[in-house]
């Protein structure tokens, strides 16, 4: 996992950089989820088990929106490729009692947390995936749209124009 954490921090520059980055804003615990709900866009994906995020991977997402419900719990709206089709797919996450906490069933038994957040320009989600004994590790970095006033009505799905525009971009060489 060092070296995919190696990866995610490599791109905190640039995201740094491009907008209005305050290192002080960041949140690593007592989260205020409702803050994090809006339009959200896949910025780079982390895992142990590469296959399992690669093209066709079973934990590949490209996020579109979180909503937080009532209930504490969050729901994500991803596009996930099924049999070579970008389809959009709707995933409650149910709040535990820990702080950035939420459990899913999907292919085994799931912890999704939330490592950091400064709620206005991006999010990472961390995801413990245990099947069959085997854990796997998740790590993602989204990147939000609506600080600049972009809702759902503003943004072009790029996984309707041809394929999945982020799965077509060539991915950084990881240096050991």
């Amino acid at each position: 996992m060092g070296r995919t954490l190696l990866l995610l921090l490599s791109l905190w520059p640039s995201l740094a950089a491009a907008q209005e980055f305050n290192p002080r804003a960041v949140v690593r615990r007592d989260y205020n989820m409702a803050k994090v709900a809006g339009v959200w866009h896949s910025i780079a994906m982390a895992s142990d088990d590469l296959g399992r995020i690669e093209e066709d991977g079973d934990l590949r997402v490209f996020i579109r929106n979180i909503e937080h419900l009532k209930s504490g719990s969050l729901k994500f709206n991803f596009r996930f490729k099924v049999q070579g089709r970008c389809e959009p797919v709707d995933v409650v996450c149910q709040k535990t009692d820990k702080d950035g906490e939420y459990s899913i069933a999907y292919k085994g038994e799931n912890k999704v947390t939330v490592p950091e957040t400064d709620y206005r320009l991006y999010v990472t989600f961390r995801l413990r995936n245990l099947r069959n004994g085997t854990e796997t590790q998740v790590l993602a970095l989204y990147e939000i749209c609506k600080k600049y006033g972009l809702s759902s009505q503003n943004i072009i799905d790029m996984t309707k124009q041809g394929g999945s525009h982020a799965a077509e971009q060539p991915r950084p060489p990881v240096r050991e």
